[in-house]
């Protein structure tokens, strides 16, 4: 019994000769001796070599999913108007509340999610749910604070907003390379290796075969959809996550005794093989509590309520991806009611993906809850820890043929829908903020090209990403998306909450407070990529500064510190003119500039940046097709259509018209009534979520 067993895992892992040491043969043993599985099959099976029995069934609504859904984006991009840059990156600013509000939900909640916040669920309890139960009230800031400011300034994308309001380039174009990073190494990267590793555990396919597929799909309707195709296939998608994940909830719950049941179960999960003298291997015992000590916790109660609120805000408030959602609203009252829909939807994940991952390490505490580095290896590749695999785990093992179709279905819709997100908005920032920097008279048809060739770019670079994803610490990915994120993300809302509130606030003030902040979290990054986090039983070598500083005091820490840098070097520069901040802040968002005024400042900007404000969302394709009146040939028709360029003559605007549509676009008006019901939505979204933190705290 113990030869195949070293046999078997020097084969699988980098042709490592079999090792003889006593401890590696008994753990090995005892391990294969521990699984329950028939004498034919006495090894367990890397995610690599899993064969689940996919049933016809399974099959069958795999297929049919995928097929509904190209139909719905193809349909949706021939219903909107897409050969315009407003109609491509803004979905025609014509979409009603309700695909908001499932969009801001799924766009936020990707594989990246299911499988990170159901990985620490199982490791740590629920406390990680409190990082969707915090997005509450960011939602709410977007859609009462940050959208009436954005619509009113007329912007496409935030660092066009940073452009209107500071003036210079200098902001805008570090705010779009920076976001630009983050979306390829945090948001891209993640979702691919947790698509991957969820399709790789469920169906065993190779991994390239299964994120080549999912990518082609997705770029497919991206590229050919725009934000239309986006967001309804979001809402649809939104629906499928959310009920597959209710149906193995409460299969789930039924199976370990519902929530006494799984207090009992959860506190006694002990893996078989543990590490001597240690206490890796024991539950936590404040794993059903939200607020946690403030010094020893894993997620200490302040860092939960204040530090997290600054990566909040950044996520919500003044990101692309999110942000896009909201502005693509027909007016502020749809804008806000997607805010509150969202704030609803995101007291669930709690519920559908932390305690589900807490399930999966009650029923399954040698795999999931795994410590011995050789027996993790063994079980998911990740000598860390296989807290990772809690929620496919959980679908493989307890759902019903069809059913685990469906949910395969679901992961796969929750990648694509994440990706596709990303995909959209990275090209509009690129086209927008970068791409017309370089060429300064380029036509609406060469930036619609642009477009859709660099999602084709992100596409490569996230395919020669998957390996480096793979050899990554797979244990930790999660946490460092988070830690990440908390070392670039806080200087960003520092300088976003000044600019919408505090009319001093001008551009150098604004430039060296990004700089520096961006400077200390970068020094932070560094450290905690050159020290790893240690694995059960080893000692902590890690400098101070990372092991008693938790990144969430840090993000904190750092927000503070921008906004003081930000506030001393804008006091010891000239302010702004007051009538250069018509719009732009929160007190003169109902501020209009004057006809003349404005004249002057747009061409004043227009030097800076051609498409400026609204009036890239009012023109159509460029003149340059008007020598096409005569019908042109199939293939070019067809490419025509990919690309959204309008094939019939141009409609042109007078400049009375136009300064109509414009007014409509920048108008933040609202009818009495549905603001009142927007509002006492909100208050009733705030009282649930306030009871939530307080009985689960």
């Amino acid at each position: 019994l113990l030869y195949p067993v070293n046999y078997y895992k020097g084969s699988n892992e980098g042709q490592r000769a079999p090792k003889s040491s006593v401890r590696e043969k008994i753990s090995s043993s005892l391990a294969a001796m521990s699984q329950p599985t028939p004498a034919a099959t006495e090894l367990p099976a890397l995610p690599g070599d899993t064969t689940v029995a996919f049933g016809v069934a399974d099959i069958i609504v795999v297929v049919f999913y995928f097929a509904f859904v190209l139909v719905v984006g193809i349909w949706s991009s021939i219903r909107a108007s897409r050969g315009t840059i407003g109609g491509y990156f803004l979905a025609g600013r014509s979409m009603t509340w309700w695909p908001i509000g499932a969009s801001l939900m799924s766009s936020n909640v990707g594989s990246g999610l299911f499988i990170g916040l159901a990985g620490t669920g199982a490791a740590g309890g629920l406390a990680v749910g409190g990082f969707e139960w915090n997005a509450t009230w960011a939602l709410l800031a977007l859609g009462w604070i940050f959208v009436p400011v954005y619509i009113a300034a007329g912007v496409v994308t935030m660092p066009e907003y940073l452009q209107k309001r500071f003036g210079g380039q200098r902001i805008q174009i570090y705010m779009s390379i920076l976001s630009l990073i983050l979306y390829i190494f945090t948001k891209i990267s993640t979702d691919i290796f947790s698509g991957a590793l969820f399709i790789q555990i469920s169906l065993g396919w190779n991994l390239y075969l299964s994120t080549v597929v999912l990518l082609a799909v997705t770029a497919v309707y991206t590229i050919a959809g725009g934000l239309t195709a986006v967001i309804y296939t979001d809402a649809l998608q939104t629906l499928i996550m959310v009920l597959g994940a209710l149906v193995l909830m409460f299969i789930g719950f039924e199976k370990v005794g519902w929530y006494e049941g799984l207090q009992e179960k959860y506190s006694t999960a002990i893996p078989k093989i543990i590490v001597p003298n240690t206490t890796c291997h024991l539950p936590r015992a404040d794993a059903f509590h939200l607020f946690r000590d403030p010094v020893t916790g894993d997620i200490p109660w302040p860092g939960l309520i204040f530090g997290l609120s600054v990566l909040a805000l950044w996520c919500w408030c003044t990101d692309q991806v999110i942000v896009q959602r909201s502005l693509s609203a027909k007016n502020l009252s749809h804008a806000k009611g997607g805010s509150v829909l969202g704030g609803y939807l995101k007291i669930f994940p709690m519920f559908f993906i932390v305690m589900p991952g807490m399930i999966s390490r009650a029923l399954y505490p040698d795999e999931v809850g795994c410590v011995d580095p050789d027996i993790c290896k063994r079980v998911c590749g990740a000598a860390v820890g296989c807290s990772n695999i809690a929620y496919p785990k959980l679908v493989i093992e307890l759902m019903p043929d069809g059913l685990r179709g469906l949910m395969i279905a679901v992961m796969m819709a929750a990648l694509m829908s994440s990706l596709t997100s990303i995909f959209n908005s990275s090209s509009t920032l690129f086209v927008i903020d970068i791409w017309q920097r370089i060429r300064r008279k380029a036509s609406e048809q060469e930036l619609m090209i642009v477009g859709r060739v660099f999602i084709l770019i992100l596409v490569v670079i996230s395919i020669l990403w998957i390996p480096i994803i793979q050899s990554a610490n797979s244990g930790k990915l999660f946490d460092y998306i988070q830690s990440v994120t908390s070392c670039l993300a806080p200087p960003i809302t520092a300088l976003f909450i000044l600019a919408i509130f505090c009319k001093r606030i001008n551009e150098p003030g604004a430039f060296w407070g990004l700089i520096i902040g961006l400077a200390v979290g970068l020094v932070r990054m560094i450290i905690e990529f050159i020290y790893s986090t240690p694995s059960c039983g080893e000692e902590d070598r890690r400098p101070a500064v990372l092991k008693d500083l938790h990144y969430l005091y840090f993000a904190l820490i750092l927000c503070v510190l921008t906004v003081i840098v930000i506030v001393l070097i804008s006091v010891c520069t000239p302010p702004i003119p007051e009538e250069k901040l018509a719009c732009l802040t929160w007190w003169t968002r109902h501020r209009k500039v004057p006809a003349i005024g404005l004249k002057n400042y747009k061409s004043e900007a227009a030097q800076i940046n051609p498409v400026n404000g609204e009036s890239n969302l009012v023109e159509s394709a460029d003149s340059g097709d008007k020598e096409e009146a005569a019908k042109p040939p199939c293939w070019k028709m067809l490419y025509f259509w990919f690309c959204g360029l309008s094939t019939g003559p141009t409609p042109t605007l007078s400049q009375e018209e136009r300064a109509a549509l414009e007014q409509r676009l920048t108008s933040i008006e609202e009818k009495p009534l549905w603001k009142t019901v927007c509002g006492v939505n909100a208050i009733l979204l705030l009282t649930i979520n306030v009871f939530l933190w307080a009985y689960f705290g």
